[in-house]
């Protein structure tokens, strides 16, 4: 198959494993890449041979590119994307999908008139740690799946990031920052949300940038930093979640625990790719390791990207699907409705799980002897 042509607007910390991975990839190419700063797209074009360096309109609309690489912040997602779709080009966002469900709604109905793919990270869910959760729990492993547990726990990203206001501004928080991971992972072995009940707050009114240029400069907070909630899924299974910027680190190496009728699962962090699964059924006297078979245990950011271009070729749908992110945001911004209204959030999902990963898929994508 012809190489996928990728071009990439926004050059920011994320971008670098996309450049690093795309380009090894067999059926993707970066062909071109724009930024605001002109500076960065030549710095990334001269590092990894890239021959267009273009402004953002420019590369969206340039016959040079099959597929824009949306890697802007959260607030350009939804226009930088519609403006791909308008000209034809498949495109794939950076979580989350848009910062508001009509928006999201809008670009999934726009890509499907103009015959176009979306996609969205993250594409963690395709890795090996989840796609070995998925067929363990497919195969019964620990019987059906009744409840979970998840939770990603921290005290904010001021203390490291050189510029993190965007983090506490509407379209932020550790809900649309961290929740697509963990509700993308969720909705990947579970299928599709009914409904949920949230809890939301904002803990502290500000935040003080902790390094860099910035450090000492105060923050203030206008989106809720910690969520609290249950999810009820159509299979069956109710989760327990909570997503915080607010509480001293509690990063556990399983953030997700899967209860079963015969034995429960701990599951890899859904922010990583790879990860050990760890199944205690009844019957066991300690935990156990299920064998990873999948490939794409390392950093294989991108990897959506390859999917969707198999997905272009093959004419099936494409794994990380503008569909689920769409389901994923629908659910993640509840949690404050949920807290506002005072009532369950009820969905009418039309969702389906993604198709499981082959074991071997993907593999001739490598060249040879590079580890997937």
């Amino acid at each position: 198959m012809a190489a996928l042509r990728v071009g990439i607007v926004g050059l920011g910390n994320i971008s670098g494993i996309y450049l690093k991975n795309l380009g090894s990839y067999r059926s993707t190419q970066v062909v071109a890449v724009a930024d605001l700063d002109r500076a960065r797209a030549e710095t990334a074009a001269n590092e990894h041979s890239i021959p267009y360096i273009f402004t953002p309109e420019e590369l969206i609309a340039h016959s040079a590119v099959d597929l824009v690489l949306n890697l802007t912040i959260p607030k350009a997602h939804g226009p930088i994307a519609l403006q791909a779709v308008a000209n034809g080009k498949h495109v794939y966002n950076e979580k989350p999908l848009t910062t508001d469900v009509a928006s999201a709604q809008e670009l999934v109905k726009a890509a499907k008139a103009r015959g176009v793919l979306v996609g969205c990270a993250p594409d963690t869910f395709l890795g090996a740690g989840l796609q070995t959760t998925r067929k363990a729990l497919d195969d019964g492993e620990i019987g059906v799946p009744v409840a979970a547990q998840c939770s990603m726990l921290s005290r904010g990203p001021e203390p490291w990031h050189p510029s993190p206001e965007f983090f506490y501004k509407p379209g932020g928080g550790p809900m649309l920052d961290m929740g697509p991971y963990y509700v993308t992972a969720l909705l990947s072995l579970f299928g599709p949300v009914h409904r949920i009940t949230g809890n939301v707050r904002a803990s502290f009114p500000t935040r003080t940038v902790g390094s860099g240029p910035l450090k000492g400069t105060e923050i203030v907070v206008e989106t809720p930093t910690h969520y609290a909630g249950s999810l009820e899924f159509v299979s069956g299974p109710i989760v327990q979640m909570q997503m915080s910027f607010d509480v001293y680190s509690n990063w556990p190496d399983h953030p997700i625990t899967i209860y079963g009728s015969e034995g429960t699962m701990k599951v890899p962090d859904p922010n990583t790719f790879g990860g050990d699964v760890m199944v205690k059924r009844h019957d066991d006297k300690d935990w156990r390791v299920i064998p990873s078979v999948h490939g794409f245990a390392e950093n294989s950011r991108g990897l959506g990207v390859l999917d969707m271009a198999h997905a272009i070729t093959e004419g099936r749908p494409n794994r990380a699907s503008g569909d689920l992110a769409l389901h994923a945001l629908d659910v993640m911004l509840a949690f404050e409705r949920s807290s506002t209204e005072g009532r369950h959030i009820v969905f009418e999902p039309t969702i389906e799980r993604p198709a499981p990963m082959g074991e071997k898929e993907f593999a001739d994508e490598l060249p040879s002897g590079t580890p997937a």
